[in-house]
């Protein structure tokens, strides 16, 4: 290992140790991991929590549809990403259930989930009930961008196409740690239920790039009294990561 790469790996192990501490001050529910895939780094805050992904499975029911249109030797059809499109770009519900019935309902995205290295991500018949880690929603980030992967390369620009182009009311979460000059990518999610007591489950996935960065993000919440609230949460998480791990 070069001095430099010596210094970085040092850096960033003093830096965990104070990103832990300053998380552990931030009151409510949450989870958060990074990968700095410049540096191969790796963070995680309670990681292997399990939460209700909410909307953010959305980004793994594109990543299946598109691995089922590989399978099947053909580029998505129009009608696919008639429907992926306002999925991931407007968080749209509906579909959400058609594309999610269409590659094979919770059996077949189960098993695209083995493909694509997630192995604590539980999923449920009522997509937005599937439970997840921060841990896996990195691994799933990093498969949108891993040339060795399973996704090919038209794949992988569907993802990011659609990722970095969300409606401006959604583009909340990771694109709050983006800086002038930055590309941010997003799937956000969040749901409230009658049985969590009207308390709402906020989260938000990402990667911020530029010549310079090259990193994704995961953070998780439940608990929350207020989807505002949620919001202001995994915001401030994510920026503590960038603020305290200096990537």
């Amino acid at each position: 290992m070069s001095p430099s790469a010596t210094a970085a790996a040092l850096d960033w192990s003093a830096n965990t140790k104070k990103l832990n501490a300053a998380l552990a001050k931030v009151p409510g529910s949450f989870s958060v991991a990074v990968l700095d895939k410049k540096t191969g780094q790796k963070y995680a805050y309670r990681g292997t929590v399990s939460f209700d992904t909410a909307s953010i499975v959305k980004a793994q029911i594109l990543a299946c549809m598109l691995l089922h249109d590989q399978a099947a030797g053909h580029a998505p059809t129009s009608g696919e990403m008639a429907l992926a499109k306002p999925m991931i770009r407007l968080s749209d519900n509906n579909a959400a259930s058609s594309l999610f019935q269409h590659v094979g309902g919770r059996s077949a995205v189960t098993a695209c989930n083995r493909k694509l290295g997630l192995t604590h991500t539980a999923v449920n018949s009522r997509w937005g009930l599937t439970k997840t880690t921060a841990n896996d929603q990195i691994r799933l980030l990093s498969e949108f961008v891993d040339t060795a992967g399973p996704l090919n390369a038209a794949s992988r620009k569907t993802i990011y196409t659609l990722m970095s182009t969300v409606s401006e009311a959604q583009d909340w979460g990771v694109p709050s740690v983006a800086t002038s000059g930055e590309t941010a990518t997003v799937k956000n999610g969040w749901d409230t239920r009658s049985a969590d007591g009207g308390l709402w489950a906020i989260n938000t996935i990402g990667r911020v790039t530029d010549d310079d960065v090259n990193v994704s993000i995961a953070v998780l919440s439940h608990d929350n009294q207020s989807m505002s609230s949620g919001v202001t949460l995994v915001q401030k998480v994510a920026k503590l990561t960038r603020q305290t791990l200096g990537y």
